[in-house]
């Protein structure tokens, strides 16, 4: 439970210190706490997200599986950011062109797992 708990933390510290993230923008893909379903109730991609945000980043957030006004269109995540994180395996993530973000790939959904 620990290692999982860190992972957000491990994930913004790791990016942070290759590249700055103030005034760069992150999009998080999926806020489910599993894939294809709509509970995000303890899933970590909100305290990602929150993490993120203290270290000055922009965070964009979609999921099409959860309801919540902030989230926003797939489309809009994947056009603004600079560093996409797949926060939920949610299959219809696999084919998505991602064109110029660098990718970290927590759940290994495109096969290369992740890459900070």
């Amino acid at each position: 439970m620990l290692v999982n708990e860190g992972l957000p933390a491990y994930i913004v510290d790791v990016l942070h210190r290759r590249q700055s993230l103030t005034g760069r923008t992150v999009g998080i893909l999926g806020m489910a706490f599993k894939g294809q379903s709509d509970d995000s109730r303890n899933s970590l991609s909100y305290k990602l997200k929150r993490l993120l945000g203290f270290k000055g980043a922009r965070v964009l957030c979609s999921d099409p599986y959860v309801h919540d006004p902030q989230l926003v269109p797939l489309e809009l995540v994947i056009s603004e950011s600079d560093i996409a994180i797949w926060g939920a395996p949610h299959a219809l993530y696999r084919d998505v062109p991602l064109g110029n973000c660098r990718v970290v790939d927590i759940w290994a959904l495109r096969g290369r797992g992740i890459q900070l």
